[in-house]
């Protein structure tokens, strides 16, 4: 994983927490970004969404989905676990966010943070893959 690929893990991370500080219902803003356009161009070989920061990707977000501040906020670090990781895994398997969320739902993201945030990334994935196939 080069250094630049390791910084758009970090944005997309931030991006996650900034939905929290928004107040943004975390399972239902983890839903619709995987799913979302902006995903798909996060995904893409080049796109220029990907050096845009947290900022402007969660208002491309919210312009896409109807947002609510109606739910459960989850606490920062399980969301910019899940952010980093969800983009990690993008660039270690070469999956759209799409794909990987029908593996790793929210739900199994949160359900898995505890034993899997001190984890290699990479095993945390495999680990999460295994889970999706047990299924």
């Amino acid at each position: 994983m080069d250094a630049i690929a390791l910084k758009l893990c970090d944005i997309q991370g931030r991006l996650f927490e900034l939905s929290a500080r928004k107040g943004y219902d975390s399972a239902a803003f983890v839903k619709a970004f995987m799913r979302s356009q902006t995903a798909k161009a996060l995904d893409s070989t080049y796109n220029r969404m990907q050096w845009a920061g947290e900022e402007y990707l969660l208002e491309e977000v919210a312009s896409e989905a109807a947002l609510s501040t109606k739910g459960e906020v989850f606490s920062l670090d399980v969301l910019y676990w899940m952010g980093y990781l969800y983009r990690y895994w993008h660039y270690y398997t070469g999956e759209s966010s799409a794909q990987i969320y029908r593996q790793a739902p929210v739900k199994t993201m949160k359900r898995n943070y505890l034993m899997f945030h001190t984890m290699d990334p990479v095993l945390a994935i495999e680990d999460l893959k295994e889970i999706h196939q047990q299924k």
